[in-house]
């Protein structure tokens, strides 16, 4: 808003849904959060400060086909009014063998325990 910080931890999405509560993503899974937090510092600076994004670490505990469908990962969301942009989101898949590969903002990928 015009007087305001923006709001952290918000999830924008074309049907208007939450953010999948973790106990909740846990029950129906066979996977375990292993990190859900506040991406501090990822909000634009200005006079009013943009909202941080999150931090979700997954484990996936059996094999699953996954697919992200996300946004901002290849431009900065923009500052408004001169405030600066924000800090683009990541979509890291840590194998076990430690390689870290970069899913982009829009993926298909078979995960493994």
């Amino acid at each position: 808003g015009p007087t305001w910080d923006g709001c952290s931890a918000v999830q924008v999405h074309m049907t208007n849904t939450r953010i999948t509560d973790p106990e909740i993503l846990e029950r129906r899974y066979a996977v375990m959060l292993r990190e859900f937090s506040i991406r501090h510092g990822s909000g634009g600076e200005g006079k009013h400060k943009g909202g941080d994004g999150v931090i979700r670490e997954i484990e996936f505990l059996k094999p699953y086909t996954t697919s992200v469908l996300t946004e901002r990962r290849a431009f900065e969301p923009p500052g408004m009014k001169g405030g600066g942009n924000a800090l683009r989101g990541q979509n890291l898949l840590m194998r076990a063998d430690g390689r870290v590969i970069n899913l982009g903002g829009k993926n298909t990928v078979d995960v493994l325990p």
